[in-house]
């Protein structure tokens, strides 16, 4: 049920058309909370038709013009209510993780090369987020709204941060034990 949310919530930010939402969910959203082109058009069409949203008037109408869409009343109060309603957090489920425990039984054969791809994965991911954190929120930028996506970002950076650490860990302790199921 988080899509919708993510959509009302990009909308609020700016009214914007099916693609710069997916444009957008790339650069932003997407870094916690991803969705295809295809699912984010479906949502749209199902805010509009519950009523939550609605395409705006082109100022200038033009033939093959996109539509941009803004969240009206309803979707502002739907959208508060689940900010506020209560949601326990959900059971991780990485397939890394999973591998891993396989691999305690079917043997080890490449699985230390994988770690390592993750690890730079995540050491990009978390120079990204770094980057992010420098360029967009200076000091001076310290409103609630502001101190609330930088607490996103936060979660992102000490999201990463494990993952590096434990990856070199894991790697670490893989590479000091005897090989084999």
């Amino acid at each position: 049920m988080s899509l919708p949310h993510a959509i009302l919530t990009a909308l609020l930010e700016k009214p914007s058309s099916g693609l710069e939402l997916t444009r957008r969910f790339d650069k932003s959203f997407g870094y916690f909370w991803s969705a295809t082109h295809q699912q984010i058009y479906r949502e749209l069409g199902r805010l509009e038709r519950e009523g939550l949203i609605r395409a705006l008037t082109p100022q200038v109408p033009a033939r093959g013009q996109k539509k941009e869409y803004e969240v009206l009343p309803g979707g502002r109060a739907e959208l508060a209510r689940w900010t506020a309603a209560p949601q326990d957090p959900k059971a991780m489920r990485d397939p890394l993780l999973l591998r891993l425990r396989s691999a305690a039984v079917v043997g080890t054969d490449g699985i230390d090369a994988e770690l390592r791809r993750h690890l730079d994965l995540h050491r990009r991911q978390l120079e990204t987020y770094r980057a992010i954190e420098v360029r967009d929120f200076p000091p001076e930028k310290d409103t609630m709204p502001d101190r609330l996506q930088h607490a996103v970002l936060g979660a992102g950076i000490a999201l990463e941060t494990f993952w590096v650490e434990w990856l070199e860990r894991t790697l670490a302790d893989l590479s000091a034990s005897p090989s084999g199921p």
